[in-house]
């Protein structure tokens, strides 16, 4: 078994409203060091092996079902320490 994460963020040109909540948030509760935060998604799927044609499977699952490739961008990468497990 492998895991693979699939991460959704708001593209940068893209306004996000949750990342500027929590940034605004950040020093009201003394935490300062903080001068940006995007917020996005990860999911985490299960599959019997993480080989090319499967995460060719799973882009194509996060282009069109994870993600919406007008206002997001995603990234797909096999989570190494899942495989070790």
């Amino acid at each position: 078994m492998a895991r693979v994460i699939v991460d959704v963020m708001p593209k940068p040109e893209i306004l996000d409203p949750q990342g500027k909540a929590v940034h605004g948030a950040l020093p009201r509760l003394g935490f300062n060091a903080v001068t940006d935060v995007r917020q996005g998604k990860r999911f985490e799927l299960e599959v019997e092996s993480a080989d090319e044609a499967t995460l060719a499977e799973i882009r194509q699952v996060a282009e069109t079902l994870l993600s919406n490739p007008v206002i997001e961008d995603f990234s797909v990468r096999v989570d190494d320490d899942a495989v070790a497990r």
